[in-house]
């Protein structure tokens, strides 16, 4: 007779934060969670040293944030006083890994928390998990690497946790699938997804501002429709934040969106090469070129082709335990405006 395996559910006992911890450390779900974060963890500073690609350490602060308020930012920042100092709260490294890709131009890479503004909900996080490289090289060459990525967690979740990740999803099929696929995802660029799907409203939005972004329902379309992952490339180009770069037609953004799972967990991107293409993008994108002084700066006198991604890692563990609450994947819960012990 085939055995049969008691599915985990998750305890929700993050919804009362003062009583969360007392549930949590007697729960099998998050003692469950713990083992399947230390086989990724292990797992991408494995794939980044095989890689050739340096993992480095970084601060959490910073006073030039990824994705400011204006056109092609969909996040709010966190700004904290240190000593009478206002900074914010990192809510990507990516500015920091170009910088050190000047020194180590193998490639870097990090495991990091991000921090945003805005309040937790079923697909966002107040503070998260990163997994974010940045390379020499363009568009393509970061999504190859992201799909190389993929199979070596998958790979190494298989082999090493195939129970814990069948407690919590009740198979390991999704693992299997992308496994078979080879390293190989498809993609599709935006202007076609538009077409596939019909341009409705439900799926796509027209922005007064003239450019458009696809729903979490159009995303979850084409997850169905492409078997389980799929590659959103070329959006438009003031849809994304300043520093991606643009194709040959100037109308569409050198990047992509690797939907699975709740929907974009990779975000790649090729950025702008030189200073003045820096300058010109931050016109486009109504921003203050006086707050990223450095940042262009390292653009005109260290000019080089780059492209990275980043990965929410809580958006991953989702996938593997087919859940769809991302609220479930914190031990150790926090929320904006809320006093959390531990």
């Amino acid at each position: 007779m085939k055995d049969t395996i008691q599915k985990l559910m998750p305890t929700k006992s993050w919804a009362d934060p003062t009583t969360h911890y007392k549930v949590a450390l007697k729960s099998e779900w998050y003692k469950t969670l713990a083992i399947i974060q230390d086989e990724i963890n292990h797992s991408t500073w494995n794939f980044f040293r095989d890689q050739g690609i340096r993992t480095v350490s970084l601060p959490i602060t910073t006073g030039s944030i990824t994705s400011p308020m204006g056109l092609g930012s969909d996040s709010l920042p966190v700004k904290v006083e240190l000593e009478g100092v206002e900074t914010y709260l990192s809510d990507s490294m990516q500015f920091h890994l170009e910088y050190m890709l000047r020194y180590l131009p193998e490639g870097v890479h990090y495991i990091m928390p991000s921090f945003r503004g805005e309040l937790a909900d079923e697909r966002h996080l107040c503070q998260f998990y990163h997994s974010e490289s940045e390379i020499v090289g363009g568009l393509y060459d970061v999504i190859q690497l992201v799909n190389r990525y993929i199979y070596r967690l998958c790979e190494d979740l298989l082999k090493h946790t195939p129970a814990h990740i069948k407690k919590m999803a009740g198979t390991t099929e999704h693992l299997e699938q992308i496994i078979s696929k080879n390293r190989h995802i498809p993609e599709i660029s935006f202007e076609e997804a538009v077409k596939q799907l019909n341009n409705d409203s439900d799926y796509i939005v027209h922005h007064p501002e003239g450019f458009r972004t696809i729903t979490p329902e159009g995303e979850k379309n084409l997850i169905k429709q492409y078997g389980g992952m799929v590659w959103l490339t070329h959006h438009d180009y003031l849809s994304v934040p300043f520093y991606q770069t643009k194709d040959k037609t100037g109308k569409y953004a050198l990047n992509a969106d690797l939907l699975f799972g709740i929907g974009e967990v990779v975000g790649a991107g090729e950025r702008h090469k030189t200073g003045n293409q820096v300058r010109e993008s931050m016109r486009l994108h109504e921003l203050n070129e006086k707050e990223y002084e450095w940042y262009v700066y390292m653009k005109d006198y260290f000019p080089m082709q780059t492209a990275g991604f980043g990965m929410g890692l809580e958006r991953l563990l989702m996938w593997i335990a087919q859940q769809d609450d991302i609220r479930d994947f914190q031990i150790i819960p926090r929320f904006n405006g809320v006093t959390i012990t531990p």
